[in-house]
């Protein structure tokens, strides 16, 4: 008999213990692609999103200033990326429990999103622990939650506004922070981000082909519809420099680029 997708989904979102989400998270994965799952109509339409005790989260301007020259500030950068790939296992599941009716696809996408989000967060906690440090050691924000309560209610800002825009701002982060940490000597965290940075490219190329496609089922122009997003929700405009050539593989189109440097339309 197959077992309930959104069951299994939910449980994983609720769970606070990092270790247990880690593995229940692959495990989903693993049972997934053995056809063990059936797509039901979710049971409990009340998801709750379980975290850790520790790291304390706080407003982000309340969130140290992380400096890679010294050994504490490495380990301070390092744990706010861990943070956001502990995050993005959390979206990725939540991406999937909470939206019904969707294609098969869907699923698979960001299943297959959720665990590979998995695998980024050891091998960052792996590195901290290297470090002499952990995950929950410092304070560390909630933004991407908050934007993922914010667009529980529609599938396409969801798709808009978490991987197409928040998860986007990493593909532009990445490089800069790489750069500093091999002048800093820590070339090993470098390259760690090599990885990561290749997976969230295909992670927002995701999120910008099921929101181009949602467009187009409803008959909505998607770079428009984005634009008009980032209004509404008050969101935070695309900053600049951009990553352009990670974004144009994640899908966006060098014309939308252009228009996203000319920055928030005056009103």
């Amino acid at each position: 008999m197959k077992k309930s997708l959104f069951a299994a989904l939910s449980a994983a979102l609720a769970t606070p213990e990092i270790e247990k989400k880690r593995l229940l998270t692959v495990a989903i994965a693993t049972d997934w692609k053995a056809g063990e799952y059936l797509v039901d109509i979710p049971q409990q339409p009340q998801l709750y999103c379980g975290r850790p005790a520790q790291p304390e989260l706080v407003a982000p301007g309340k969130v140290p200033q992380r400096n890679p020259q010294s050994p504490e500030g490495r380990a301070r950068l390092l744990h706010a990326i861990a943070h956001i790939e502990f995050s993005a296992i959390n979206l990725a599941l939540d991406h999937a429990a909470r939206f019904a009716n969707m294609p098969h696809q869907y699923y698979a996408d960001w299943i297959g999103v959720a665990a590979e989000e998995a695998g980024h967060f050891d091998i960052l906690r792996q590195r901290l622990q290297s470090l002499g440090h952990d995950y929950g050691d410092f304070p560390a924000h909630a933004g991407l939650w908050e934007m993922a309560e914010k667009t529980a209610g529609d599938v396409l800002a969801r798709m808009a506004l978490v991987p197409r825009l928040l998860e986007a701002r990493g593909l532009d982060a990445t490089p800069p922070i790489q750069r500093k940490l091999e002048e800093a000597g820590d070339h090993e965290s470098a390259r760690l981000l090599d990885l990561i940075l290749r997976d969230e490219v295909a992670h927002v190329g995701l999120g910008d082909a099921w929101f181009r496609r949602l467009c187009s089922e409803r008959g909505q122009h998607p770079e428009n519809t984005f634009r008009q997003l980032l209004i509404d929700f008050k969101a935070p405009w695309p900053s600049t420099p951009m990553n352009e050539s990670a974004r144009l593989a994640a899908g966006f189109t060098a014309e939308e680029l252009a228009s996203l440097r000319l920055g928030r339309p005056r009103k």
